[in-house]
Formats: structure tokens, C-alpha cells, sequence
């Protein structure tokens, strides 16, 4: 059995670990040594895994699906402010996470506290989520501070488990271990949607509004969130030791890593750019989706959860598989493949009228979505120095959520501009993966690999 077949058999099953040395289980024992570092234990991956299947139903569920549409057309009674407000409360959270977390990153590469933080920023988004229970039709500034919170605390998470990732796969194997955890995500998403669904399904069929079951659905949300995450929080294990602590605040630190990169590290920060452009385009999809399907498709909100349903199903499939073939085919040309992909998605839904066109570019970015963040993510990896892992991912938070910040805000100042035109709006999101494709070109991947080693 390949090595790729067999750490994928391996993340689900262990029952033929103790075989013969002649059996399956060796087979599959050696594929999966072959693919993580030495001494990581399957059920470590796992626990590793579970922290996006975890956080994806935070996401899925209060970003794209229920609570963005929910505030948009409830709490703010779909006022000319709402959408701009829902919007520059996520920008404003990405913005602090952009100043602070290079430097939190740094600090936890110094103290060997990357646990520590992520306890704190599980915490904190568990409990935001539960405060968005208290939104209701009126109730603003409650509503948007809890927001986010909930949404700053997440993405400090986020970057703290993906800098876990060096530490857990070899070099050759960080497209596939990093798929797993994509894909594992996807399907964490899919659970808290469909009992969400259900939810709404069923306090629809008793006549009871949105204001009744919004709440319940929050609190779901941040119950899966708290209990599928205890796995990391018990069993990931922190294997970079303390390193030397660097001078400087918070924002100091951030100065010097960015022009760190420019001498030492140029493909890094290339690789920066590009992550900034496309995700400014993911971004805009993750969180406009719901909106874009009812203002533009009509679609009510039982339709656009199913939507984003099968779109999670994409992705799941999209980030396993292709995680394979991106540590065979190479990072580069993989996440090339994938912006191909966002760039023809864009356009199907620029002609979609008929509602089976856009639920084919639905799928469509489903499958990008999955495999352009799991590339990424391995990228940053391979290009990463081997006792700076926190920092060197917070990096790349910083440039991604850079992008959260002007992908949503640019398509609320087109679809303003042209009175509306949701259309156009999507269309100018394409823009963001064009570039994204123009500026990975430039990118001298082995270059980059070298200096991470190197540095």
C-alpha cells in the first residue's frame, strides 16, 4: 500500500495494528510512520484533526449560514447600515488579529505556550458564540461586540493549531496531514449545520420565527465547538522547545518579522501576498454566501443552509483527496490548480439564473475551498524555521486576515456603488484569485524551502 493510502486508512482504523509483520497492519503501521514525525501517535493526529472539526461549526454556522443572514434581516430589521455593520465588525476583529498575533505567536515560540493560548482562545470563542444568544431584534451593539469576539478568538485559534502542523507531519507529508485536518473540518461543519437544520426545520414547522430559534442554534454551536476540542486540548503535545525570547511589544515584533522576511525569507513573503490575495476572494464567499443566495437567487434560509451543506461535503472531499496529490504533483502547482478553479466558479455564478447553475458553482467552490486553505496552510509549512513555527504562522494569519479585511469590505463598497448589484460584486471577487495566481508565479518554491531550513 502507498504511503498516502496508508496514513489515510490509518486516521480510521487501528484495528489491524497489531497483525503479523507479514499483515496489513505493518503495511499500514510503516505508511503512517512514514508520513508523521517521530513519536507522534496516530491518536495525537487525530486530537490535532478535531480542533478544525471543532471550529468549522463556528464558522459554517455564525459566519456564513444562520447568524450573518439572521443579524442582516432580524437584529438590524435589514436596515441600509446592516450589512456594512455585520461586515466592519468581522473587518475590525481581523484587524486586531493582524496587529496582535505575530507578536503573541512570537512570545509563544519563546515561552513554548502555544497550548496555553489555545485553551484561551477555544474559551473565548465558546463563550462569544453563547453571548450571540442574547441577539435579538434590536439589540445591536451587544450583537456585533459578541461578534467579535467570538470571531477574534477564533481566528487566534486557528492560527495557533495550524502552527502544530510541522511538528506532527514530515516534510513530504504536510499537503496530506494537513488535508485530514481540512477535511476532517469540513465534516465538523456538516455536524453542527445539520443539527442546526434540524432546528430550524423543526421551530418552522411550529410557526416560531427566527428570534426563537436563533438562540438555540448558538448555543448548539458552541457546545460542539467546546466538546470536540477537548481531544487537542488534552492530547496534542508540544514539541518546540522554548526558544530565545525577542525584544519588543506586540506590534514591534510584527515590524520586524515583516521586514525580516523581505531579507531572509523573499518566497515567504511572496507567499504572504498571494495568501492575502486569494483569501480576500474566500473570505467573501465564506461570509456573503448566505447573502448573495438570497438577495441574488432567492433562496430562503432552509434552501441556502442545504447549500451550504453540500458545499461542506465539497470541501471535505476536496481537502482529503487533494491533499494527496499535493505532496505528489507539488504545493506549488497544486494551489495553482485550485486558484484556476475559484476563477471559474466566480464566473459560473456571474451567469447562474437558473438555481441548478449556481448550486454547480457551489460545488465548485466547495472543492477550491478546501484544497486552496489546505495548500496554503502546508506551504506556510514547508517555508517555515523549524524553531519558529508559531510565529511564522501567525505571519501568515496576518496576511490572510489582512485579506478578511478588504475582500468583504470591497464587496460592500461595488455592490454600494452600483446601487446593489450583487452581480458585479462577485464578479470583481475573481479579481483577488487572479492576482493571487499572477503573484505565485514569482514564488522560487525550493528557494523558499531552503531558507526555512536555513533559518
Amino acid at each position: 500500500m502507498p504511503a498516502s493510502s496508508a496514513g489515510a486508512a490509518a486516521m480510521t482504523t487501528n484495528k489491524n495494528s497489531t497483525t503479523s509483520p507479514q499483515g496489513v497492519g505493518t503495511a499500514n503501521s510503516a505508511g503512517f510512520a512514514r508520513t508523521l514525525q517521530p513519536g507522534v501517535a496516530r491518536r495525537e493526529v487525530w486530537a490535532w484533526a478535531m480542533y478544525d472539526f471543532a471550529n468549522s461549526g463556528y464558522t459554517t454556522v455564525v459566519l456564513t449560514t444562520v447568524f450573518s443572514a439572521y443579524f442582516v434581516g432580524v437584529v438590524a430589521a435589514s436596515k441600509s447600515w446592516a450589512t456594512l455593520a455585520f461586515t466592519a465588525t468581522l473587518s475590525l476583529s481581523y484587524l486586531m488579529i493582524m496587529l496582535t498575533m505575530p507578536g503573541l505567536g512570537a512570545w509563544a515560540d519563546a515561552r513554548a505556550a502555544k497550548k496555553r493560548l489555545l485553551w484561551l482562545s477555544t474559551a473565548g470563542c465558546v463563550l462569544g458564540t453563547l453571548a450571540l444568544m442574547k441577539a435579538q431584534p434590536g439589540v445591536i451593539v451587544l450583537s456585533l461586540f459578541a461578534l467579535g469576539v467570538s470571531n477574534y478568538f477564533y481566528c487566534m485559534g486557528e492560527a495557533l493549531i495550524a502552527s502544530f502542523l510541522p511538528e506532527i507531519a514530515r516534510p513530504h507529508a504536510l499537503g496530506r496531514v494537513s488535508g485530514w485536518g481540512w477535511s476532517f473540518g469540513y465534516l465538523g461543519g456538516m455536524l453542527t449545520l445539520g443539527i442546526a437544520l434540524l432546528l430550524v426545520a423543526r421551530a418552522s414547522g411550529q410557526g416560531l420565527g427566527a428570534p426563537d430559534y436563533v438562540p438555540a442554534v448558538m448555543a448548539v454551536t458552541a457546545t460542539v465547538f467546546a466538546l470536540a476540542a477537548v481531544p487537542s486540548l488534552l492530547w496534542l503535545k508540544e514539541r518546540t522547545p522554548a526558544g530565545v525570547a525577542r525584544s519588543g511589544g506586540v506590534f514591534a515584533r510584527l515590524q520586524v518579522a515583516w521586514f525580516e522576511t523581505r531579507d531572509h525569507f523573499p518566497d515567504f513573503r511572496l507567499l504572504l501576498l498571494c495568501g492575502a490575495c486569494y483569501h480576500a476572494g474566500i473570505t467573501v464567499v465564506v461570509t456573503l454566501s448566505a447573502v448573495y443566495a438570497t438577495e441574488v437567487m432567492g433562496f430562503e434560509m432552509a434552501q441556502t443552509m442545504l447549500l451550504v451543506f453540500t458545499v461542506n461535503i465539497a470541501a471535505a472531499a476536496g481537502a482529503f483527496l487533494f491533499g494527496h496529490v499535493q505532496d505528489r504533483v507539488g504545493h506549488k502547482r497544486s494551489l495553482a490548480i485550485t486558484l484556476v478553479g475559484w476563477i471559474v466558479m466566480v464566473l459560473i455564478a456571474f451567469v447562474a439564473v437558473q438555481a441548478w447553475v449556481f448550486w454547480l458553482a457551489a460545488t465548485v467552490a466547495g472543492l477550491c475551498m478546501g484544497t486552496s486553505q489546505s495548500a496554503g496552510r502546508a506551504m506556510v509549512g514547508t517555508m517555515t524555521p523549524r524553531h519558529r513555527p508559531a510565529e511564522f504562522y501567525s505571519l501568515w494569519t496576518f496576511a490572510i486576515q489582512a485579506a478578511a479585511v478588504a475582500g468583504p469590505l470591497s464587496y460592500g463598497l461595488v455592490t454600494w456603488l452600483t446601487g446593489g448589484q450583487h452581480r458585479i460584486a462577485l464578479l470583481c471577487t475573481g479579481l483577488f484569485f487572479v492576482a493571487g495566481l499572477l503573484v505565485l508565479t514569482r514564488i522560487n518554491f525550493e528557494r523558499g524551502v531552503q531558507a526555512g531550513r536555513a533559518g
